[in-house]
């Protein structure tokens, strides 16, 4: 195989004692699996462990512990940071992956800096039973996506079902990533995903969207990304201040921001007023 084709898969976990190795399983099944590197986020059970007992044997496997909690963006630098291949993706550690996946996403990266799929959602209690598209028919795919259509599929509009694209986990070119010196910002536990792509996508990035290749998404009602407190609504509201501030920016971009961040303070004034009464 050769080195352009390998890639690092990071797992940020915390509390994941009951589907780490059905996670790292998933990705060791990989053959352009180099590198797979866990990152436990100071769990309170037995997911270092249990992620430890999945290795392969084959030597690709790194686990790392991470104390304090310090929130999964800490978490997937800190993976990054301990890799090298030349393309870098994120596994949820309740979720897997399909066989074949990065093979497919690996055979349309050419020009291509962010390369990413229509994910399977399933429910917790069946994840081998029926599946439902994130995205769909509501998009025809293959397609390049642009940082207006991205950031304002991310927006709730009673007038149209959402193709939250922020929850894509597409593979990374280190490289893009390294010359533009991205990292996931730390202090955000909601929303570190839409960040990075946003601000990728505004220096340049060609995001490529192809349908499902294999990423299975397991719906949890108590998830950490359900689970979200003022703060992080907050941080995820302010941070396209932070991405406004990027010249390259279009009147067009630059609108499709606004319009993201007077959603989330809409959602996070809400939240404020439940609280209050």
């Amino acid at each position: 195989m050769l080195p352009e084709t390998k890639v690092t898969i990071i797992i940020a976990a915390y509390n994941a004692e009951a589907t780490i190795a059905r996670a790292i399983a998933s990705a060791l099944a990989q053959p352009e699996a180099a590198e797979v590197v866990v990152v436990d986020d100071a769990s309170r059970d037995g997911t270092i462990a249990v992620a430890k007992a999945a290795d392969d044997g084959t030597g690709r496997l790194q686990v790392i512990a991470q104390s304090p909690n310090a929130g999964p963006a800490a978490a997937r630098n800190k993976a990054i940071a301990a890799s090298i291949s030349p393309w870098i993706t994120v596994l949820d550690a309740d979720d897997f992956m399909l066989p074949g996946r990065l093979k497919g996403l690996l055979a349309a990266s050419v020009d291509a800096d962010l390369i990413a799929d229509d994910m399977w959602q399933v429910p917790e209690n069946s994840v081998d039973g029926p599946r439902v598209a994130l995205i769909g028919e509501r998009m025809h795919l293959p397609a390049t996506i642009k940082l207006v259509d991205f950031v304002r599929s991310n927006i709730s509009d009673t007038k149209r079902e959402r193709a939250e694209l922020g929850f894509i986990k597409p593979l990374m070119r280190r490289e893009f990533l390294a010359n533009h010196g991205m990292k996931y910002q730390e202090h955000m536990r909601l929303g570190e995903d839409y960040e990075l792509y946003t601000r990728a996508l505004a220096h340049g990035a060609r995001l490529l969207l192809l349908p499902a290749q294999g990423y299975i998404s397991v719906v949890r009602p108590n998830s950490l990304s359900s689970l979200h407190s003022e703060t992080d609504l907050q941080n995820l509201r302010d941070c396209d201040h932070a991405l406004s501030s990027i010249t390259a920016l279009s009147a067009d971009e630059q609108r499709a921001l606004r319009q993201h961040y007077v959603s989330i303070d809409c959602r996070l004034q809400w939240r404020l007023l439940i609280n209050a009464v």
